[in-house]
């Protein structure tokens, strides 16, 4: 009975139930009504069990000795009921077997409360960790804030920086290009004078040299026979000269052209205009040519004319003669032609602090071209060519730019050579659409312009030379305008 009840107390079975009891008091109003009956029921089990053993250790007790005296049958009388099975039925779970399960029930709650204590230290810690873990998210935001603004500092810095260069930049190029100009200007105002007296010198030389060569020329010439007439497309100056004429006509254009382009774009950007101009040049210097070599053939015939005798004809001795002297003639004379055409143009248009005489190796190259392509037995001519006419692919190429859908030529960059009918190498034209026959404008400021007019193609004279036209009833020049206006208003030439 001792040990019985000394187990009894050792379970501590009173302490678990008053310890159940203020657990379901601290989280009655937080259970739900199934929650508080199951624990109820639990306490009521428990409760059942402890008094059982109670009831069987005073069972045990009152069949060893009396209790109270004379009082046991009453004790017995009250507590007897108690000791039924059915009040609270223990079925058939002894003793040992209940103290076992309190046992096991109170290591279960020693268990239930280290995790319980372990569960509140581990919240505890994920608690702190979290709080630092916000600590560092803030930290890490306001790093970021840092970082965006530090960096927009210095991309507003590097804007303005970069500004400030191309501003910088700008500057420095205008002031390149105003030196340029202004360099320019002064060569031309220190050199204007000198090369003025310079070229009339020459060009005084060139007409006595000129007039005297071709006298003495004329009077030692003697025709030698020949195995075919120099009129004859078969001959063969006509052929290796047509020849070489094509491969510098090819050469004009690839290499004299794009020298001329890049001289003129330092002066104007609008590339169109630059086109324009350089096949301007090809176009007056083929007018010029023809109408210098007309003169000059008439020359030849009409001194040839007294002396001839055969056996061949006129025209042949007069071939044969241009043939063997084709540099006897006036180039500084129709380069100015060639330079005072294109001052009238009126499609043409060029700044008033540069002249065309920028150009003038290219229209010198154009000129000397166009009159070995006149002195020919069979001449070489460009085609005419007019703004807004319809593009023809058999005369010209397409340019890169052109709008390959478009009918009408916008304008030509370089001319067509032909022999007569016959196309010999083709030309380049640009193609857009709205092509029209309208000139492009030009500045007011241009006619007034100052340094084209002290010019030294204008300033040049072209008054006639007693040396050269002795003898002639009318002036050259009267003569050369009305034969340039006849020109223009015909598609082509008739070579003598």
């Amino acid at each position: 009975m001792a040990d019985s009840l000394r187990r009894l107390v050792n379970i501590g079975s009173f302490a678990t139930l008053q310890d159940k009891l203020d657990r379901w008091l601290d989280v009655y109003h937080y259970n739900s009504s199934d929650e508080n009956v199951a624990r109820c029921c639990e306490i009521i089990e428990l409760n059942g069990k402890v008094q059982g053993q109670l009831f069987k250790l005073l069972s045990l007790i009152g069949s060893s000795g009396t209790m109270y005296g004379s009082s046991r049958s009453a004790i017995k009388s009250r507590l007897i009921p108690y000791l039924g099975t059915s009040y609270f039925g223990t079925g058939s779970v002894t003793a040992d077997a209940s103290l076992a399960v309190l046992a096991k029930e109170r290591e279960l709650r020693e268990v239930q409360d280290m995790y319980e204590d372990s569960l509140v230290t581990l919240e505890d810690e994920l608690s702190l960790i979290r709080r630092e873990n916000s600590d560092l998210r803030d930290e890490l935001l306001d790093t970021k804030d840092e970082l965006s603004s530090s960096i927009r500092v210095s991309s507003n810095d590097r804007l303005l920086d970069e500004a400030e260069i191309r501003d910088l930049r700008a500057k420095y190029n205008a002031a390149q290009d105003e030196l340029i100009r202004l360099r320019t200007r002064c060569a031309l105002g220190d050199n204007q004078d000198l090369t003025i007296r310079r070229l009339k010198s020459e060009l005084n030389i060139l007409r006595g040299a000129t007039y005297s060569d071709l006298t003495d020329s004329l009077k030692s010439y003697r025709y030698l026979a020949r195995a075919s007439s120099p009129l004859s497309t078969n001959d063969v100056t006509q052929r290796v000269r047509q020849e070489s004429l094509i491969n510098r006509y090819n050469d004009l254009f690839s290499i004299d052209r794009l020298s001329a382009m890049d001289t003129l774009s330092r002066y104007q950007s609008d590339y169109e205009m630059n086109q324009r101009i350089c096949n301007a040049v090809v176009q007056e210097a083929f007018v010029a040519a023809k109408l210098a070599f007309r003169e000059h053939k008439m020359k030849v015939r009409s001194n040839l004319a007294i002396t001839h005798v055969g056996p061949e004809t006129l025209e042949e001795a007069v071939q044969d003669y241009i043939n063997r002297n084709t540099d006897l003639y006036d180039l500084p004379g129709v380069v100015s032609d060639v330079i005072r055409a294109l001052n009238r143009s009126v499609k043409l248009y060029i700044p008033p602090e540069a002249t065309y005489s920028l150009i003038q190796p290219y229209i010198r190259e154009a000129t000397k071209f166009a009159w070995e392509c006149s002195a020919l037995a069979h001449p070489l001519d460009v085609a005419l060519a007019t703004d807004a006419e319809l593009f023809d692919d058999h005369k010209y190429r397409r340019s890169y730019d052109s709008e390959y859908s478009a009918p009408l030529v916008n304008h030509h960059i370089f001319p067509c050579l032909m022999q007569g009918i016959r196309v010999l190498v083709k030309g380049e034209a640009c193609t857009r659409r709205g092509a029209s026959l309208g000139s492009p404008r030009r500045p007011r400021s241009r006619s007034s312009s100052p340094v084209r007019s002290l010019s030294p193609s204008r300033a040049r004279s072209r008054s006639p030379s007693p040396r050269r036209f002795t003898g002639r009833s009318t002036s050259p020049i009267v003569r050369r305008s009305l034969s340039r206006s006849s020109l223009r208003s015909n598609s082509s030439l008739s070579h003598y």
